[in-house]
């Protein structure tokens, strides 16, 4: 079941200026707020929309509540399903709640427990969550077949032009909201619902302005459309950024961005971490990690932006506080200040001792310790996390390990390894 008028190729201001006037009293206008720290670190002007302040955390309530408003009455009378992350989840639960419609909602088994919890929060008893398949788009195969079954009406996340309208209001608010020449717009992409509707309406009324689409470099499915121009489902994809690991970018949002989108910036995993964690502990904003994704791209365009005007939309932060310690561990993994090791301890007394006195630098952590085997544990293979202070201390580590007669194998890079060990 597809939702999207095949016929419609793009979606007009006057599509989004529509959506705006409706939901103006509904939804948050979120504050724009310049950043000195980033304005300082970049020799630019940034600015940060606040959509994680938006009621449910999140911009999806904008283009969520405006499609559900516009078919209303068919919907009381059918009820709707939806499948979602997360985000779009709690938009249409805050929807299906204050207009006392019925909704089923599928979401990923693998979805934080956190946003299961906000959706269970803002639908109230108009909401009946299903959870199932391993990522979204095996979940959205399941809420469409459930749809088609009992006669509901679909909504889609990103591929309706009415959503697309919708998530264009953030822009019309910048626009508004800005008292200078706007010169850069970074967003997340996920379906490329946000990208689009910011891009449609940014372009026509503002189109010096560049826009960059920002995705996780494992989730790419908008960055492999442009390249392939269509729309390809990706054989697999990295469920991190949970909030915009989509195996296939839309058709509509593909047709919207192949006309407005500047470029798309990849970035890793491990730097969107990074971003999340300065974004907390510098700026006391709680970022999920797509909401983190256009500050991390930052640091990819630093050349370009110096001296120019650059909003940054901070797209949700509904974040669960039960992943900080992984998100801190990906962190130091990228920035190059946490290692694993199997380290083969040699077979006399003391060995132990010797690692730690005289391979471990002075400012050197262990992180992680234990021997792989269940007995004889004395000696044999260890497996050992070590955090070093900077990244310039990694070979001096490395050639301690070797001068000292400690065999073993760096389990950074070998992504199995990794994998099944970490």
């Amino acid at each position: 079941m597809n939702t999207t008028n095949t016929k419609v190729k793009t979606v007009h201001v006057e599509d989004i200026l529509i959506a705006n006037q409706l939901l103006k009293d509904v939804v948050s206008h979120t504050p724009l707020q310049k950043n000195e720290r980033l304005s300082e670190k970049y020799d630019c002007q940034v600015y940060i929309k606040r959509e994680d302040l938006q009621y449910v955390r999140s911009f999806k309530l904008r283009g969520a509540y405006y499609k559900i408003k516009t078919i209303e009455t068919e919907a009381r009378e059918k009820g709707v399903v939806c499948a979602s992350a997360g985000n779009h989840a709690q938009g249409v639960a805050y929807a299906c709640a204050h207009l006392g419609i019925d909704a089923k909602i599928f979401m990923p088994q693998t979805t934080p427990k956190q946003k299961v919890n906000q959706v269970k929060m803002f639908g109230k008893n108009f909401v009946e969550i299903i959870l199932t398949g391993d990522t979204f788009d095996a979940s959205s195969s399941k809420a469409i077949e459930y749809a088609n079954a009992e006669g509901r009406i679909f909504i889609h996340p990103f591929d309706d032009p009415h959503i697309i309208a919708g998530q264009g209001t953030v822009a019309v608010e910048i626009l508004n909201d800005i008292e200078e020449p706007l010169d850069f717009v970074f967003a997340s992409i996920g379906g490329g619902g946000l990208v689009s509707g910011l891009s449609a309406y940014m372009k026509n009324v503002s189109p010096l302005t560049r826009i960059i689409g920002v995705e996780p470099q494992g989730a790419a499915s908008m960055h492999a459309a442009f390249q392939k121009q269509q729309p390809i489902l990706l054989e697999s994809i990295d469920k991190f950024v949970d909030g915009a690991a989509v195996q296939c970018a839309g058709q509509l949002t593909y047709d919207v961005c192949q006309q407005y989108v500047d470029d798309i910036v990849l970035v890793p995993e491990g730097k969107t971490c990074t971003s999340i964690l300065d974004l907390y502990n510098e700026h006391a904003i709680i970022a999920e990690p797509a909401g983190a994704l256009p500050i991390a791209a930052l640091d990819f365009y630093k050349e370009q932006i110096k001296g120019k005007s650059v909003v940054c939309v901070i797209s949700g932060g509904n974040n669960d506080i039960g992943r900080m310690q992984e998100i801190k561990e990906k962190s130091l993994i990228y920035e190059g200040l946490l290692y694993y090791f199997i380290v083969d301890f040699p077979q006399r007394a003391g060995a132990l001792r010797q690692f730690l006195d005289e391979v471990l630098g002075p400012d050197d952590d262990i992180t992680t310790f234990e021997y792989t085997k269940k007995n004889n544990k004395e000696n044999g293979p260890g497996l050992v996390g070590i955090e070093i202070k900077k990244k310039e201390d990694y070979d001096s580590l490395i050639l301690r390990m070797q001068q000292c007669g400690f065999p073993f194998k760096e389990v950074n890079k070998d992504s199995t390894l990794f994998g099944l060990l970490i």
